[in-house]
């Protein structure tokens, strides 16, 4: 009888803690602006769940991603879903982290294909490992009435230095064009739209280092001309100066615009020239346009003990009438391509036309595990170039040869 008891509290217990499983999430997510809009939706869902419990980590970004890693690489299974930079994603999925989407559901065809390509592993060939969120990319902006007095919209790299240098010299207190010059991440995401479009890459589709090349050299060299144009001391810029400069008159075009960035433009209680900027893809030049694509992803740990609900949140957080709900009351850029058409996002938002045709063909940034390491070598160069330091052409060669050395 005593052993009895002691099978039927035992399965009593496995019950219990199945039970407590089904009917609990914890989700992994960032902090700040992007943390608004799925808390939102965390809250929304518990009120259209009542029997669930939902647990919200809003973490800064780094220790987001060291949390996360930690725990799918110790497999705990603390996490049910995970909000992802579309950077880590290929370490995640490489490793088998991260649970196959495809096989809870897949995605229709509303979602933006970029988006979709870097949710998948393979990019754009392989199963699907995550649902994107956040359609984030980098955007170029510029002064309508200034750039029409000077030879009108730069449709590439080139022009925008005519442009911009013709502004410098005409308009005074206004310098021509501004971007972020500090070394680390926000050097390399202004020159890699200017590198692409004239034909360059970091490293090809096998990994491989192919940045020391002619190409390279030339959108370098384009890089450091823009500097005659930009204010004093631009090598030391980062977004706050960059969004200041535009904000109050004193740059006319900047080569890098975040959605985030954008509302303060518009808004007369912070900004000299509401109505007067305009936002598009960046330029081309050798070939076209290929703006910065800085997707989040919101994905399913492989050892999650609720993958199934977990799913269902994610695809109620990234629903079209979701994506919209969030974009009008936080601000947060989606993922859908029917959002951006949508009458009512479109009026507070007038950008959204040209940022959809901007995600569309947005470039994502190298499809390796160590582009973080990457990424270090070559801003650090890129800004040495940029303070005088070096030439362009050994700039190239020098952050080449070391990003090689990193990776092997």
């Amino acid at each position: 009888m005593r052993f009895t008891t002691v099978l039927l509290t035992g399965a009593l217990a496995l019950f219990t803690t199945a039970a407590n499983a089904a009917d609990k999430l914890v989700i992994a997510g960032r902090d700040a602006g992007f943390g608004k809009a799925l808390a939102q939706m965390v809250e929304l869902y518990k009120t259209k769940n009542p029997g669930l419990e939902v647990e919200l980590l809003q973490l800064p970004y780094a220790g987001l991603y060291e949390k996360t890693t930690i725990a799918m690489r110790e497999k705990t299974g603390g996490y049910d879903v995970v909000m992802l930079d579309d950077t880590w994603a290929v370490e995640l999925m490489s490793k088998g982290w991260l649970a196959d989407l495809d096989k809870l559901g897949g995605l229709d065809a509303d979602f933006i294909k970029r988006t979709v390509d870097v949710s998948r592993y393979p990019v754009a060939s392989g199963p699907l490992f995550a649902v994107p969120f956040v359609g984030n990319v980098a955007m170029f902006a510029y002064r309508k009435d200034l750039v029409a007095k000077h030879g009108g919209a730069p449709k590439s790299w080139t022009e925008v230095l005519k442009v911009a240098k013709a502004i410098t010299a005409s308009e005074p207190g206004t310098a021509g064009v501004v971007f972020r010059g500090i070394k680390g991440n926000p050097i390399v995401t202004g020159f890699l739209p200017i590198l692409w479009a004239h034909g360059g890459q970091v490293v090809d589709d096998k990994g491989a280092v192919v940045l020391d090349s002619a190409a390279s050299i030339k959108a370098l060299e384009t890089f450091l001309a823009l500097k005659a144009s930009a204010p004093k001391g631009v090598e030391t810029y980062n977004s706050s100066e960059v969004r200041d400069a535009m904000q109050q008159g004193k740059a006319a075009i900047s080569i890098e615009m975040w959605p985030s960035w954008a509302p303060d433009l518009d808004d007369a209680s912070k900004s000299k020239v509401p109505g007067l900027v305009e936002i598009s893809a960046a330029p081309g030049e050798t070939r076209g346009p290929a703006p910065m694509l800085g997707a989040w992803l919101l994905a399913v740990p492989a050892d999650s003990k609720n993958a199934k609900q977990a799913r269902a949140f994610i695809d109620f957080v990234t629903s079209a009438e979701n994506q919209k709900l969030i974009a009008l009351e936080t601000g947060n850029p989606p993922t859908r391509s029917s959002v951006y058409k949508d009458a009512a996002v479109v009026a507070k938002y007038r950008w959204y036309p040209a940022q959809l045709a901007a995600l569309e063909v947005a470039e994502p940034r190298p499809r390796i595990t160590q582009w973080s390491k990457v990424e270090s070598i070559l801003g650090d160069y890129l800004q040495l170039a940029l303070v005088g330091e070096m030439k362009a052409d050994a700039a190239v060669k020098e952050a080449a040869a070391k990003i090689a050395a990193a990776l092997k």
